[in-house]
């Protein structure tokens, strides 16, 4: 079996190592053959060129059309001197002349040389922008050498990233030599090649942190719904286990907070809420107020999906969270527009209903303190649905007889 030659070694060698199809190559080489011939005699001459790389030979020829009498000397040839070449010519066809490579080969060689370096330097960058494209919501590793403007640049290996100001946590601190973790959040194509933007401030982050640290979350065991973030402050993640027999928030937390611990610490101390996913609004809402305690959760509007929390006196603070952070974010999260308050603020709100009430009662007839204090106690305060009560309603209150109702309904219909 004959060896291979140096041509053909040489092409298989960049087609493995720069991932450049062989054709790719040949067409280059026979393009610069071209090119190199015209240079010598004029652009207008129809050349054709072919490699072979077996052989390792390069051939040319002048490709010219039959006619019978000659208007473009460079492009046709008439039919007698086609005759002389090849006797089969005939009118309309075409007839190759050969050249003799050797007088243009070396600047063919040159010329196919630097186009395969530029072909080269092209399929990298466009090898590494599909590579870089492919990470984009993942997480890297990288390495900060150089500060422009609070931006970062940093090294990645094979190429280069910026972690702009705006997808930085306020709180983190760095600087040249420092080695970080971001999650890619874009991939442009840039005349130094991939232009990778990195965030630090994104909730892609939060969740390939989770996935790398849960093996439950990895194997989809364990669903993340949903995460809202305030980067730097509070994280709330929402999430869901297809197993009943697995607890989600457990999994996510580990035992003593082996799990949740070091996203805590990749997060520079940033708190993270896990809160069990629920179909249920009520379940839910009162999950995403956490830290705090809930007292009860009373839906207002499903439709335009209102809710109010209630919560002891001392936790209001945390509920709220510091300017409205806690509180924002578990709407955020569950999609509801929740309003928060104490047991000691509705106490209040309901005590003044009841005294704007009670005023309105005093100003009809017929209407004693005694019974006004029976409506109160009955919890009717609203004039309106009295006056849509019937006598057998009111009955039902003790000191309440059948023509003291009647009057009470009349008067609270005038």
């Amino acid at each position: 079996m004959a060896e291979k030659g140096e041509l053909l070694i040489a092409l298989e060698q960049i087609e493995k190592d720069k991932k450049i199809k062989r054709e790719d190559i040949l067409a280059v080489i026979e393009n610069a053959l071209v090119s190199a011939y015209k240079k010598h005699v004029g652009k207008n001459v129809n050349i054709e060129a072919k490699v072979n790389p077996e052989l390792e030979e390069m051939t040319a020829s002048i490709v010219k059309v039959v006619v019978e009498n000659v208007v473009s000397p460079l492009l046709e040839i008439c039919i007698q001197d086609a005759k002389k070449l090849d006797q089969s010519a005939e009118i309309g066809t075409e007839i190759r002349i050969p050249l003799d490579t050797q007088d243009f080969s070396r600047i063919a060689a040159q010329t196919a040389k630097q186009v395969i370096v530029q072909k080269i330097r092209e399929s990298e960058k466009d090898s590494l922008f599909n590579e870089m494209k492919e990470k984009i919501g993942r997480i890297v590793n990288g390495v900060i050498y150089r500060i422009v403007n609070r931006n970062l640049i940093v090294n990645l290996g094979k190429t280069e990233a910026i972690l702009p100001s705006s997808e930085q946590v306020f709180k983190d601190e760095f600087s040249v030599g420092q080695c970080i973790k971001a999650v890619i959040i874009k991939v442009e194509k840039s005349v130094k090649g991939s232009g990778v933007v990195l965030s630090r401030a994104s909730i892609e982050l939060v969740k390939r942190l989770f996935e790398l640290e849960v093996p439950e979350i990895y194997e989809k065991i364990v669903e993340i719904v949903n995460v809202v973030r305030e980067p730097g402050m509070r994280t709330k993640v929402a999430v869901l286990s297809h197993n009943p027999k697995v607890d989600p928030v457990g999994a996510c937390v580990g035992v003593k907070g082996a799990r949740v611990k070091p996203i805590i610490d990749e997060l520079r101390g940033e708190r993270i809420d896990l809160v069990s996913y629920s179909i249920d609004p009520v379940k839910y809402i009162a999950g995403a107020m956490s830290p705090a305690k809930v007292v009860s959760v009373i839906i207002i509007s499903e439709e335009e999906k209102k809710a109010e929390v209630l919560v002891t006196d001392e936790v209001l603070f945390l509920a709220i969270g510091k300017n409205g952070h806690n509180v924002r974010l578990a709407a955020k999260l569950t999609g509801w527009h929740i309003d928060v308050k104490s047991e000691e603020q509705k106490k209040q709100e309901s005590n003044e209903r009841i005294e704007k009430q009670t005023e309105v009662f005093e100003k009809l007839e017929g209407f004693s303190e005694k019974i006004i204090e029976i409506l109160v106690k009955a919890g009717i305060t609203n004039v309106e649905k009295l006056s849509l009560l019937t006598v057998d309603d009111l009955t039902t209150l003790p000191g309440i007889g059948p023509k003291t109702a009647k009057k009470i309904i009349e008067a609270a219909k005038k």
